[in-house]
């Protein structure tokens, strides 16, 4: 079944109006659906830890922070490739390719829980294969860059992400359900789902052929200064989201024992979900690195005020922090994203209005921006390790975790500093362009 699009020319308001819109909404559908069950599967391990030691596992606090942060290690490193197959292999038919794989973690995790005696080197490969739900982000967001107009894309992006990142609240929120009938479930129980993606994705969605014609431009992303400053940025914003939500059931379990509140922790992964898209929406009319500034400002008061929680021994200052962090994350993650395809477009316009590159730079410019979103965000998730590996070692070094809280807080004033040195000083911007007004 062949479904490749050969014209596609969103920027063009007749085209838009008459054919663009209904085909770009159907594939953003299908592409959410898909990413869903790519943050479900990837965050299993999240929630599923917490019942290892009720179903016979002896396992250490090390050992189940290490089990949270290897799915977002692998989850990064896949981010790249996956990325980079949208152009080899096309949007809709990596989508697919992409859902079915998921069936590898969910199966190895229904067949890993049912044995307390099984091997822990097991549970890690089991864990690490859920890195494959990782990946798909990173194809759905640079595959949907393609199908909207430049003045959408913030909007557009910011709902494929929120579809995706709600997974990370669906599966906290189901997995103690599931857990409490058998721990098999918390495998099986998604594994339907999958399939019936994959299918929806088979005969709904569409290859754009100037996505597959010109893998080379894409890989000129790596070259650009932009790319680099801009996934840097993203391990602030994403980083934070995934690393926070991974560890957040662990972290609350450790911090407020005797509340057993940790169900509570699907909370954070809801609202900084909810909130990216209105980052996009935002970053779209006020410019994307004022927003990301704002982000970073209140991510470091919600640390600030999750210290002060833990400092008087409250779970409600605590989990309000903690929520106007993620808040704060997910707004951030849609204003990065909107701002490196309009860095490469506004790049792109000035080398044609300089006379120093053809009309068709902005094609290519649009090759490099998905290429550059699959690059940041890959980098951008390598946060997801980080966070729960810093608090792991904050509660060996200290029997705490203010310690890692502390260094989060300085982290933020660094990605702050970054994103105004870049983008935000009136000189840089003269250099690059009016990057502002067109998105940035």
């Amino acid at each position: 079944m062949n479904r490749t699009i050969r014209h596609w020319d969103p920027e063009n308001p007749d085209f838009w109006r008459d054919t663009g819109r209904r085909v770009a909404s159907r594939n953003l559908a299908y592409s959410i659906f898909v990413e869903h069950l790519g943050f479900t599967v990837w965050l299993l391990w999240s929630m599923v830890v917490l019942y290892l030691p009720k179903a016979g596992f002896d396992l250490s606090v090390d050992q189940l922070f290490w089990l949270v942060a290897v799915p977002n290690l692998c989850g990064a490193a896949m981010r790249l490739p996956y990325t980079f197959a949208v152009a080899r292999f096309g949007g809709r038919d990596w989508t697919v390719a992409s859902a079915l794989l998921l069936l590898i973690p969910t199966g190895l995790l229904a067949w890993c829980v049912t044995d307390p005696t099984t091997p822990y080197w097991l549970l890690l490969l089991a864990a690490a294969t859920a890195g494959l739900g990782g990946g798909n982000f990173a194809s759905s967001m640079a595959n949907i860059s393609y199908f909207y107009p430049e003045r959408l894309k913030g909007s557009a992006l910011g709902v494929n992400a929120a579809g995706g990142n709600l997974g990370v609240a669906v599966v906290q929120l189901v997995v103690p359900l599931l857990a409490g009938l058998a721990a098999v479930l918390t495998g099986l129980f998604w594994m339907p789902l999958i399939v019936l993606a994959a299918v929806l994705a088979l005969v709904g969605m569409d290859n754009l052929a100037e996505v597959k014609t010109d893998f080379a431009s894409q890989g000129r992303a790596f070259k650009r200064m932009h790319t680099w400053v801009m996934s840097f940025l993203y391990i602030g914003t994403f980083g934070s989201f995934i690393g926070f939500s991974a560890a957040f059931p662990l972290v609350i379990n450790r911090a407020f024992p005797e509340s057993k509140a940790s169900y509570f922790a699907f909370l954070g992964a809801l609202v900084g979900s909810l909130a990216r898209p209105a980052g996009g929406w935002l970053a779209d009319r006020v410019g994307g690195a004022r927003v990301t500034g704002w982000s970073f400002a209140v991510m470091a008061a919600g640390v600030a005020g999750a210290l002060f929680g833990l400092g008087a021994h409250s779970f409600p200052l605590f989990l309000g922090s903690f929520l106007l962090l993620f808040i704060a994350s997910g707004a951030g993650n849609g204003s990065t994203y909107r701002m490196i395809p309009a860095i490469f477009a506004a790049r792109a316009r000035d080398a044609i209005d300089t006379g120093t590159a053809p009309a068709t730079a902005l094609v290519t410019a649009k090759r490099e921006a998905a290429a550059a979103i699959g690059i940041a965000s890959s980098i951008g998730a390598f946060g997801g390790f980080l966070i729960p590996r810093g608090f792991a070692g904050s509660l060996a070094a200290t029997g705490g975790i203010e310690l890692a809280m502390y260094v989060f807080l300085g982290g933020y004033a660094v990605f702050a500093v970054v994103n105004w040195w870049f983008y935000l000083r009136r000189r840089v911007l003269a250099t690059v362009g009016s990057l502002a007004t067109s998105g940035v």
